[in-house]
């Protein structure tokens, strides 16, 4: 495994790749527990465990100095913007006083602390048997229950003592697989078979016999050959002596070991009449000194010949069987499919979970009133290679700019009913492909036990939503969706989690050590950042995502109700005070550095999005130059803006400057800003959508319906444009609101009777005139940046903005953008002005016939000359028709020399 460092990260934390060995991280094939990793920062005064093994375990390193390494200015992004905050710059500096320390004393390194997926929870392990892994350190017995053992709390637990659990709270169960009647088990206790990776290989037929004369014909040289046996034997003895079912139970009962000296003498005795031996002979030498290891002395032939010989590793994977042979002999001890809990006894009583880490989970709801005992159950996701996915398209390319699709799986269909990940991938993937778009991002697809919550009351963080299929089924939409040229990214929530004990985090073991407390208006429970098995839980997380299910970026949902101990529920004025005062939880900033840090080493391609609603300083300023690190933000304002506006504002009392204002951003980092008209909020926390405000409710033969319906649609184009248009490079709609869906979206609750009438989406409208012709509209935008690459070009020239008239214009390159929301005027000849002398062709006009517009523009004013006459500030300037309530765009399709 290369070596990838991380020159950037948060000073004093280590690369994802230390010094340190790491032979595999595949750690399902391991078979020892190494304590030394696996620790419990929540417990008081831990001590060192007992090892079995000999092997040093990671000193930790002393290195007193917090200053940032070289290259790294905790402050940098202040400086670049000329801002001068003594106390903020402070708070800056010392928030890189990282947790190197701990991790590395703990974990190999950063790559092994994402990685946690790779061993926790219920892994298939290729000694044919299924290992189980959790941390629960205010348990004080753990098994594991399931329909595969009956759910009995006593079969399958854990061994008592360090073979079983650790001092800090990570248990450790080992689930063998049973011997089918009529056949007999292995031979060799660790005989190893490709059960799921690899399957078709093995079953070569080689006895251990044969791979023995093999190895010492093609490999071994004479004399070579001596230690094999007897070093199998001892390695045989001793693996089945240790982790043999008649094995020990705890260290007392395991026998001491020789020491070296003895152990050499009686090895030197044993082999006083081995025949000679044709490479140069080493002898253990003890110089009078007392040395725990002794020194073998060598000349160089032997140590060259010792160092360029490559470990027999291929014959030892000749000896694995494969799946075929694994099948015959053995029944699975938990079976794919198989439903399960974990079972532990804490202080306050037994308690049966859902374990942290399950990666498919059947959640106790009014849609899941079938399961085992009424209770949430995870299930064993393992199917067989035949009928697991395959991935067949790569991921495509990062795009310049970002063009997002928004969606819910369970609301994306038409019938009254919780739609699937399938109907998804053959209804719906089609349509958002044909509209332009290059990203699709999903809301509620992580586990969540209740419905109604939208997905943002996550309970397993590990597991897709089973509402809307299984594992697999979200696998093959993601590819897809990559075989459409579609990113995919997820809504992740990290800034808390469910309050739902039965199955989600909240008092997991009983005890509350690894939580900051509850959300102070959600009743959520709030992650405690400044833990390392917490931190281990969440990077893995964000990692598990990435590898298993090829997910391209993630949007971070709610940063200030993790960044702040008043979870953003104050007023914030700008000043840079409110960002490094005692409210600030600086456990949650070093977080959010380090999974951006990780994300982007590991995955240069991946995205992320920070939607944080008090704009923290340096939310995408790099991290080096003591900022956050996210790719874009969320400009939380623009809905809101418009939502305000058209229910609380009368039109001709539009302020040009306000929407310019609020749509432009913070002008440091306008580029990086990611904008929306209206996303999942407008449509599903209470609120309306655009459409429902400016059509709502239009009765037939009204006299005023016509022209409510010229207004609605007008004012739906005219703000998706210029909100596309004027911000940064990202832009999101949410699902069906590109063709103006005239409803909002109400989940099945208690309230409406568990109705599913406002949970799907009206499709049918598509072929409604009005509602296509908006579509029509929509898809032409996500085109003209497709051809015109608006997005990824320089930030808008805005050189017109007149209050009085109510018209705003500007230039994006070769692009001029003019908007006239006046509701009744009209500009025969309104002048405006260009940089550029030329001829400026109309490429899109809002009040064209096919986007429902009224026609009023006719052909020979869609073609336009600049006239020497100074506008604006500008030496150039055209006279345009501008028809009242509508918004055209002009390309230069021609330069005057002058």
């Amino acid at each position: 495994m290369s070596s990838l460092a991380l020159p950037t990260l948060l000073p004093r934390l280590p690369s994802l790749h230390s010094s340190h060995s790491f032979k595999s991280h595949k750690h399902q094939n391991q078979t020892t527990i190494s304590t030394n990793k696996w620790r419990c920062s929540a417990t008081e005064e831990p001590h060192q465990p007992n090892q079995i093994s000999t092997k040093k375990t990671n000193k930790k390193k002393q290195n007193p100095s917090t200053e940032p390494p070289k290259g790294v200015d905790p402050v940098g992004f202040l400086t670049k913007h000329g801002i001068t905050h003594k106390a903020f710059a402070q708070f800056l500096r010392d928030s890189y006083e990282g947790q190197e320390d701990e991790i590395l004393n703990r974990f190999h390194n950063l790559m092994e602390f994402a990685s946690g997926y790779e061993l926790m929870g219920l892994h298939r392990n290729v000694h044919h048997r299924v290992d189980y892994m959790e941390w629960a350190p205010g348990a004080r017995y753990c098994a594991l229950v399931g329909d595969f053992n009956e759910w009995s709390p006593t079969e399958n637990s854990a061994r008592d003592g360090h073979f079983g659990h650790d001092d800090y709270g990570y248990w450790f169960i080992i689930l063998e697989d049973k011997v089918r009647e009529g056949e007999k088990p292995d031979e060799l206790y660790f005989q190893a078979y490709n059960c799921n990776e690899d399957y078709d290989k093995g079953d070569s037929g080689v006895t251990i016999e044969e791979l023995f004369k093999k190895m010492n014909d093609e490999y071994w040289e004479p004399g070579e050959d001596r230690y094999v046996k007897s070093r199998y034997s001892v390695a045989a003895k001793l693996y089945e002596q240790m982790f043999g079912p008649n094995g020990p139970q705890s260290f007392d009962e395991l026998e001491d070991l020789p020491d070296a000296e003895t152990r050499y003498k009686a090895w030197k005795e044993k082999h006083k009449d081995d025949p000679p031996s044709n490479l140069p002979s080493t002898h253990v030498i003890d110089s009078g000194k007392e040395y725990d290891i002794y020194n073998v002395i060598t000349g160089p032939e032997w140590r060259d010949k010792f160092q360029a010989k490559s470990p027999p590793l291929p014959y030892w994977l000749e000896m694995r069987k494969g799946r075929k042979a694994w099948m015959k002999k053995y029944e699975p001890g938990v079976p794919h499919g198989s439903k399960y809990r974990v079972y532990f006894n804490t202080p306050g009583g037994p308690l049966e979970r859902v374990p942290a880490w399950a990666t498919y989970v059947l959640p106790v709801s009014l849609f899941y009133l079938d399961v085992d005992g009424n209770q949430s159950v995870a299930v064993h996701w393992e199917p067989s290679p035949g009928d697991a996915h395959k991935w067949k398209n790569m991921r495509p390319q990062v795009p310049k700019s970002l063009r997002i699709y928004e969606c819910h799986i369970g609301i994306s269909g038409t019938d009254p009913k919780i739609s699937s990940f399938d109907e998804f991938r053959s209804k719906v993937l089609p349509h958002v492909k044909k509209a332009g778009y290059n990203v699709i991002q999903f809301i509620g697809v992580i586990e969540h036990k209740d419905y109604f919550t939208i997905g943002y009351r996550v309970t397993n963080l590990f597991a897709v939503s089973s509402r809307f299929g299984t594992p697999d089924d979200f696998k093959c939409l993601v590819d897809e969706a990559h075989g459409l040229g579609l990113l995919v990214f997820l809504d992740i929530v990290h800034s808390y989690s469910a309050a739902d004990e039965m199955v989600g985090l909240s008092l997991f073991d009983g005890s509350n050590d690894c939580k900051r407390g509850h959300h102070k208006y959600w009743g959520t429970r709030m992650f405690k950042y400044g833990d390392i098995d917490v931190l281990h839980y969440l990077y893995s997380n964000l990692k598990w995502w990435v590898e298993e299910y090829q997910i391209d970026g993630f949007q971070f949902h709610s940063l200030s109700s993790m960044m702040y101990t008043h979870n953003g529920f104050a007023s914030f004025t700008g000043d840079l005070e409110e960002y490094c005062n005692q409210y600030v939880d600086k456990d949650a900033l070093i977080y959010l550095a380090m999974a951006n840090e990780m994300l982007h080493e590991l995955h240069p391609n991946i995205i992320t999005i920070a939607e944080d609603a008090t704009l923290y300083p340096g939310l995408c300023e790099p991290i080096y130059e003591g900022g956050l690190g996210f790719d874009y933000y969320v400009n939380l304002s623009t809905s809101e803006m418009w939502s305000s506006l058209l229910e609380n504002v009368p039109d001709q009392e539009w302020s040009m400057n306000k929407i310019v204002t609020t749509l432009t951003g913070s002008k440091q980092i306008a580029d990086k800003m990611l904008t929306y008209a209206e996303n999942h909020n407008q449509s599903i926390s209470g609120g309306r959508s655009l459409a429902e405000i400016l059509f709502g409710e239009i009765r037939e033969n009204s006299p005023s319906s016509d022209e409510i319906l010229i207004r609605g649609y007008s004012l739906h184009k005219m703000i998706r444009l210029i909100t596309f248009t004027i911000g940064g490079k990202a832009y999101l709609n949410f699902i069906g609101n590109e063709f103006g869906h005239p409803k909002r979206v109400e989940f099945p609750m208690a309230s409406n009777k568990f109705s599913f009438s406002l949970a799907n989406r009206r499709w049918d409208l598509l072929m409604d005139e009005v509602h296509s012709g908006l579509f029509s509209f929509d898809k032409d935008m996500m085109m003209l940046d497709e051809n015109e690459k608006i997005l990824s070009r320089r930030l808008p020239n805005i050189h017109h903005v007149n209050d009085s008239n109510m018209v705003i214009s500007f230039m994006r390159g070769p692009l001029l953008f003019i908007f006239n929301f006046h509701q009744t005027n009209t500009y025969e000849k309104y002048s405006v002005g260009t940089e550029e002398a030329g001829e400026y062709q109309i490429i899109l006009n809002t009040d064209e016939v096919k986007y429902a517009g009224l026609g009023h523009m006719k052909n020979e004013q869609y073609l336009v000359r600049t006239i020497r006459k100074r506008v604006d500030g500008l030496q150039n300037s055209l006279e345009v028709m501008l028809p009242s309530r509508s918004a055209q765009v002009y390309k230069l399709t021609r330069i005057f020399r002058l």
